[in-house]
């Protein structure tokens, strides 16, 4: 079946008022369910947080598959017309198997193919750096699609995993997350770029320190690459471009979680400025 005609049937089946389904490992997602969220404020968000497994980062390939295939299942039953992989790492490992798995079920978007357009379209010619976790860095995700973008555009990959888990525990602008932040990002292979892909969605958390170290240490501008807000444009644009944008609010947002923690909660706040009740759902129940 082409890719047209899976658009078509998937048209037929969903409506304007289904939610957009939101999956992560945990908090990170929460920087571009915030993102979608202003951006598209009439759009229910089913959120996914698979806090039991976490980090994402050092899971094997297989293992994340199998992760992202009882998330996905669970959002789809929730009859989401957009499932949004908000983990690169899980984008990285298992995106192409949950594109076809879901096929007409639900539009599938990634959080590495946006951020790659914009860097194609923006530093063409330009040395630019990326930090994420080893999953991520591992899999040269980012670098194939570069390439595949026929731009002259300079990769250079760090991993970086001890952000997450730092920030998972509510490690963030603070003197701790700012001495890791400066070990990492002073790498001799971080030296020449003009920009930085933050390769993991809970590094926004940690945006500000990020920049404030590039401003205090180096000569050059570094334009500090956050997908959050490029990701929620791409979904604006194709639920704008299929006629599925909802008109206005009809549901409370609901967060599902597969394991209740203190970090997410008090996360949870600083995004929506509320208490947000969070609903346990174990996957492998």
């Amino acid at each position: 079946m082409s890719e047209n005609d899976t658009l078509k049937m998937y048209l037929q089946d969903t409506k304007h008022t289904n939610p957009i389904g939101i999956f992560d490992s945990g908090i990170g997602g929460l920087t571009v369910a915030h993102a979608v969220k202003k951006l598209l404020p009439h759009e229910q968000i089913i959120y996914f947080g698979d806090i039991a497994h976490l980090p994402y980062g050092d899971k094997s390939t297989a293992a994340l598959q199998a992760y992202s295939i009882k998330a996905v299942d669970f959002l789809l039953k929730h009859n989401c017309k957009v499932i949004l992989f908000a983990c690169n790492s899980a984008s990285a490992a298992a995106f192409e198997l949950i594109k076809e798995y879901t096929a007409t079920r639900a539009k599938v978007i990634d959080v590495i193919q946006p951020v790659v357009n914009y860097v194609a379209n923006r530093f063409d010619g330009k040395n630019i750096g990326l930090i994420g976790t080893r999953q991520t860095i591992n899999s040269n995700a980012y670098l194939q699609k570069i390439n595949q973008a026929n731009k002259n555009v300079s990769l250079s990959s760090l991993a970086t995993p001890l952000l997450a888990s730092m920030i998972e525990e509510g490690f963030f602008n603070n003197t701790v997350s700012k001495s890791v932040i400066a070990e990492y990002l002073s790498d001799e292979s971080l030296q020449n770029i003009e920009g930085l892909i933050l390769g993991c969605t809970h590094y926004p958390l940690i945006k500000k320190d990020i920049e404030l170290f590039f401003q205090e240490n180096f000569t050059q501008k570094v334009e500090i690459i956050d997908g959050s807000f490029i990701v929620a444009e791409e979904v604006r644009i194709f639920l704008e471009q299929n006629n599925l944008l909802n008109p206005y609010s009809t549901k409370e947002d609901v967060f599902y979680v597969s394991d209740l923690t203190k970090s997410f909660e008090e996360t949870t706040k600083i995004f929506f400025k509320k208490k947000v009740e969070l609903e346990l759902y174990k996957l492998w129940e």
